[in-house]
C-alpha cells in the first residue's frame, strides 16, 4: 500500500467507486481507494438495482440521467458487464391528487429532457399487464426506467478506475484520521499510514465513525429496508413470450411499492410506514455480507395493497425476502461536497438511491475537487444544507419520517411535524397564540400564515384554506402596517482591520458608506452567483457622538448560512485580520412594512426617522422602546419598511412595543406566504430559486448592482465582465398568468411558440394585486417578447405575459418616500 497520495476514498460501495473513477477519469491518478472488506461489502451488495430519472429536485434529476447514461461508458472501458436493463417503466397514480403530481413531473421532464408521457391507466395495464387498471386513475410513461447488476457496476467503476491509474486497497480498514500540521491527512488503517491532501468519506453504512474520526457527526441513520422476491410466475412468462422484451418497472405510489422483473419471478419493495431503524447509534464494523432477519408482518399491510393492485401476486409464492439496511439522510438526499472547517475533508455518503444518484455524485465531487466547483447546481446534496441542529436524535425522527414517506405526496401547502419544534424565537409563544401556522427553516420555527381559531391547512395542490387568511395579510401591511418575524434570515458580523478591503474582494458591490447598506451579489469564480445579500456599515459614531469601530453586517438567506460560511472560510485572510461570525440566534429580528411603518416607528423611539435624516437603505443604532436596537430602512415586502435587529433577550419587549404602538394603525401579523405575494409584485427573487450558482449577474437581473469598474480585483470579475459582454444565455423573467384555482410553486414548464424554452423558478398569488405570477428563466432570445408564453400546470397550459415592471410601487415613491 502506498505511504502518500493526493486523495484516500475511504469505502468500496458504489458511491466510492465512482467517485475513483471520476476522480481518475479527470486527470488525478494519484488516488486510493481503502475498503475495510470486498467491494461492495456494506449496502450496495444486497440493493435491489433500480434506476431511475425521477427527483423532486430538477438539479439531482440531471444527475440521475447522467448516471444512467454513463453505465455504458464504464462497462466499455472495464470490460465488466454492468448487466443493465432499460425496460422502461410506469408511475401509477391511485388518486386525481397524484396524478396531479405526476402530471408536473411530466412538466419537469419537459425542460430536462426526459421521456415521460401521461397515460391512462389502460394504457399503462398494456404496458405492464400485471396492473388491475380498476385501482387508478392514470400514470406515467417512463423510457429510461430500468435495472442493473450492483455488483456488477460497482466492479466496473473500480476496474475503470484502476485502468486509468487509480489504486484499491481492499481488507484495509481505516482506524483513525488525523489532521497534521502542514495541513494534510493521516489515514491510519490496519496496513499503515497513509498521508493525502484530500480524504473522501464515502463510508455509507460506516459514514457516521468515519466522519466522528474528524469530529463530526454527520445526520445520517440506517434504515431496515425489505423487498420479496417470487417463484416464478406463468404470467410473466407470457409477457417475455408475447413481447420479447422484460416486464417493465412499476412505481406503485399509494401502494408505497416498485416492482421489476427479477428472472422467472417477480421483485416487490417497500417504504412501509412500521419501519425500523438499524444501528442507531454505531454500526459495527464487523457486519459484512450478511442481510437481516425479515419480518413480514411489518410489510403486510403495503403487500395486502400490492396484491389488489397487481392480482398475480395472488397466485404466486414468496422464494426469498431480503432486508438489508440502507443509510438515508433527514430529506432522503445525499450528503456531497466540502465539510466546513477541515479543508481537504469531503463527503459522499447518504447516497441511498447509488445506481440512480452514485455517477452524479462521483462527477459533482471530483469536479469540486478538481476545479473547485462542482459544475453543477447540487444544492439539494450539499452537506452544507445542515448545521449542528441536526442531532442524533433530530436525524432519527425525520428519516423514519421521511423514509415512512417516501411514495407519499408532499403538497406545496405541507409541513412535516416530525423533530419539531427544535429551534424556536423568544416570541415563539405569543405568536403561537395569535394562530401562527409553523414551518420550518433551517431548524427555525418560522411563522407562514395566521389562522383564526378553528382553521388549519388543508393540504392540496390548489388554493386552500390559508388562502383568504393570507389575502388579508397582504391587505394590512398595503393598506397599513403589517409586522413579521424575521430571525430566519442568516445574519453575519464581520470585523477587523482588514474587513474592508475582505469585504471589497468578496462581494461584487460597491462598499456602502457608514450608516448606509446595499445590495450585494457575491460571486464564484466563474462569475456565477454563489450568494446575495444585504450589506450594512454601521455608523462610525453612535447617537452621542462616540466613534464607533468599523462592523460591517450581512444578512443573507438562512438556510444557506453553513454554505456561506464555508465559502467565507474558505477565503480569510492567514494574517487573522479579518473576523466573521454567524450570529444565529444571537441576533433576532422583527420587521414593519407598509404606509404607516413610519409612524409606528416614530413612536417607539426618540432617534430622527424622517425621510430627510433616516432615508431608504440607511442603517444605525437606535433604542426601540427600552432595547437596543439596529434599524435598517429595507423590506423584501417592496413596501416603506424597516428591520429591527436585537439580542434575544429583547425580542418579547420590541415586539410588544411594536404592537401597541401599531394598535391606532391597525397594526397585523403577516408570514411567510404574504410575504411571497408581496416580494412577487416587486419582481424580488430569492436564493436557490432564482439566485442560484447556475446563473450569472446579468442572467439573474443582478448586474446592477455588480461594480464592474471598481477598483477591487473581486472574486468572479473577470467572469462576470465576459457575460456581460457576451449577453449571456438566459433572463429572469416575470410573468402574469391566467391561472385557474391553482398557482406555480416552481420547476413547472414555460412554453413559447409551442415549445418548452425554460422552467418556472417560484412563484404564487400576488393579493394585492389579484394577480398569479410566475417567475422563470427563458433564453434572452425571447426574454422580452411581451406575449406567445404559456405556463404548464397540472397539466394545461396557461396563457402567461411578460410583466417587465413592478406590479406594485413601479416608480419606487412608497418604498422610498
Amino acid at each position: 500500500m502506498k505511504s502518500h497520495a493526493k486523495v484516500v476514498v475511504i469505502g468500496g460501495g458504489v458511491v466510492g467507486c465512482s467517485v475513483l473513477f471520476h476522480l481518475a477519469r479527470a486527470g488525478w491518478t494519484d488516488v486510493v481507494l481503502l475498503e475495510r472488506d470486498e467491494l461492495t461489502s456494506g449496502s450496495t451488495w444486497h440493493a435491489a438495482g433500480g434506476m431511475h430519472t425521477i427527483n423532486g429536485d430538477p438539479n439531482v434529476a440531471k444527475l440521475q440521467k447522467y448516471t444512467i447514461e454513463l453505465y455504458k461508458e464504464i462497462e466499455e472501458l472495464s470490460g465488466q458487464a454492468t448487466g443493465v436493463h432499460v425496460t422502461g417503466g410506469v408511475l401509477l397514480a391511485a388518486t386525481e391528487a397524484r396524478m396531479d403530481w405526476l402530471r408536473g413531473v411530466v412538466a419537469k421532464g419537459r425542460y430536462l429532457g426526459l421521456d415521460l408521457e401521461e397515460i391512462s391507466a389502460e394504457e399503462a395495464h398494456r404496458l405492464m399487464p400485471l396492473i388491475d387498471p380498476k385501482q387508478f386513475v392514470g400514470a406515467v410513461r417512463n423510457s429510461e426506467d430500468g435495472h442493473l447488476d450492483p455488483s456488477g457496476v460497482t466492479q466496473a467503476y473500480a476496474k475503470a478506475a484502476r485502468k486509468l491509474g487509480a489504486e484499491v486497497e481492499r481488507f484495509t480498514r481505516v482506524e483513525d484520521i488525523k489532521r497534521r500540521p502542514d495541513g494534510q491527512w493521516d489515514v491510519v488503517t490496519n496496513k499503515g499510514t497513509v498521508v493525502a491532501e484530500h480524504v473522501v468519506n464515502a463510508g455509507g453504512l460506516w459514514a457516521r465513525e468515519v466522519g466522528r474520526m474528524v469530529g463530526l457527526e454527520l445526520p445520517v441513520l440506517a434504515m431496515e429496508h425489505m423487498y420479496l422476491i417470487t417463484e416464478d410466475m406463468p404470467e410473466v412468462a407470457e409477457i417475455n413470450a408475447s413481447t420479447g422484451k422484460e416486464v417493465i418497472h412499476a412505481v406503485d405510489f399509494d401502494g408505497e411499492l416498485y416492482l421489476r422483473q427479477e428472472r422467472g419471478g417477480m421483485l416487490m419493495g417497500t417504504y412501509e410506514k412500521a419501519n425500523q431503524p438499524w444501528s442507531e447509534q454505531v454500526t459495527p464494523w464487523d457486519f459484512g455480507h450478511e442481510l437481516l432477519e425479515p419480518d413480514i408482518d411489518r410489510i403486510a399491510p403495503s403487500l395486502e395493497v400490492g396484491f389488489r393492485h397487481f392480482p398475480a401476486f395472488q397466485k404466486t409464492g414468496i422464494k426469498q425476502i431480503i432486508n438489508g439496511p440502507f443509510t438515508f439522510a433527514p430529506d432522503g438526499n445525499p450528503l456531497v461536497g466540502p465539510v466546513r472547517g477541515l479543508p481537504g475533508f469531503w463527503c459522499a455518503c447518504g447516497v441511498m438511491a447509488g445506481f440512480s444518484q452514485g455517477g452524479g455524485v462521483g462527477l459533482a465531487l471530483s469536479n469540486w475537487m478538481i476545479h473547485g466547483d462542482p459544475g453543477f447546481d447540487i444544492w439539494a446534496m450539499d452537506v452544507a444544507r445542515y448545521g449542528d441542529w441536526a442531532s442524533m436524535a433530530y436525524t432519527n425522527a425525520k428519516v423514519r419520517e421521511n423514509y415512512s414517506r417516501r411514495f407519499s405526496i408532499r403538497f406545496p401547502n405541507e409541513e412535516l411535524p416530525a423533530g419539531r419544534p427544535l429551534k424556536t424565537t423568544p416570541v415563539y409563544d405569543l405568536l403561537a397564540a395569535r394562530g401562527a401556522q409553523f414551518g420550518v427553516a433551517y431548524g427555525l420555527e418560522v411563522p407562514l400564515w395566521y389562522a383564526p381559531a378553528g382553521v388549519k391547512d388543508e393540504f392540496s395542490w390548489r388554493r386552500s384554506s390559508d388562502f383568504s387568511h393570507v389575502a388579508k395579510e397582504v391587505a394590512a401591511v398595503r393598506n397599513g402596517v403589517g409586522l413579521s418575524e424575521i430571525s430566519s434570515f442568516a445574519k453575519y458580523r464581520v470585523t477587523g482591520e482588514g474587513a474592508e478591503a475582505w469585504l471589497d474582494r468578496m462581494l461584487a458591490c460597491n462598499l456602502p458608506k457608514p450608516g448606509r447598506m446595499t445590495l450585494a451579489p457575491m460571486l464564484k469564480e466563474d462569475g456565477k452567483l454563489i450568494g446575495d445579500f444585504t450589506l450594512a456599515r454601521l455608523p462610525a459614531a453612535d447617537a452621542g457622538g462616540a466613534p464607533n469601530p468599523d462592523e460591517w453586517l450581512i444578512f443573507g438567506s438562512g438556510i444557506a448560512e453553513q454554505y456561506h460560511m464555508r465559502w467565507f472560510e474558505q477565503h480569510l485572510p492567514v494574517d487573522g485580520s479579518v473576523r466573521v461570525e454567524a450570529l444565529g440566534l444571537g441576533r433576532v429580528g422583527l420587521s414593519i412594512a407598509g404606509p404607516e411603518a413610519r409612524k409606528v416607528l416614530e413612536k417607539v423611539t426618540k432617534a430622527d426617522v424622517s425621510n430627510a435624516a433616516f432615508p431608504f437603505m440607511a442603517v444605525r443604532k437606535m433604542d426601540i422602546g427600552m432595547a437596543p436596537c439596529v434599524v435598517g430602512r429595507v423590506s423584501y415586502t417592496g413596501d416603506l419598511g424597516y428591520e429591527l435587529w436585537m439580542a434575544p433577550e429583547y425580542q418579547r419587549a420590541v415586539f410588544h412595543t411594536l404592537m401597541e404602538a401599531g394598535a391606532e394603525f391597525g397594526i397585523g401579523l403577516f408570514g411567510s406566504r404574504a410575504l411571497n405575494a408581496l416580494r412577487l409584485e416587486k419582481n424580488y427573487g430569492s436564493w436557490a430559486r432564482e439566485y442560484r450558482p447556475i446563473y450569472g449577474p446579468l442572467e439573474a437581473g443582478l448586474d446592477r448592482f455588480v461594480a464592474y469598474n471598481k477598483t477591487a480585483d473581486f472574486i468572479g470579475k473577470a467572469g462576470a465582465a465576459a457575460e456581460k459582454a457576451s449577453g449571456g444565455k438566459l433572463r429572469l423573467r416575470a410573468f402574469v398568468m391566467d391561472a385557474d384555482d391553482a398557482d406555480v410553486i416552481g420547476d413547472e414548464a414555460i412554453w413559447h411558440g409551442g415549445k418548452v424554452v425554460g422552467w418556472v423558478t417560484s412563484g404564487g398569488y400576488a393579493h394585492n394585486a389579484a394577480r398569479s405570477v410566475a417567475m422563470g428563466y427563458v433564453p434572452k432570445a425571447v426574454a422580452d417578447k411581451a406575449d406567445g408564453f404559456e405556463i404548464e400546470l397540472l397539466g394545461k397550459r396557461h396563457r402567461a405575459r411578460l410583466q417587465p415592471g413592478a406590479l406594485f410601487d413601479a416608480d419606487f415613491k412608497r418604498m422610498r418616500g
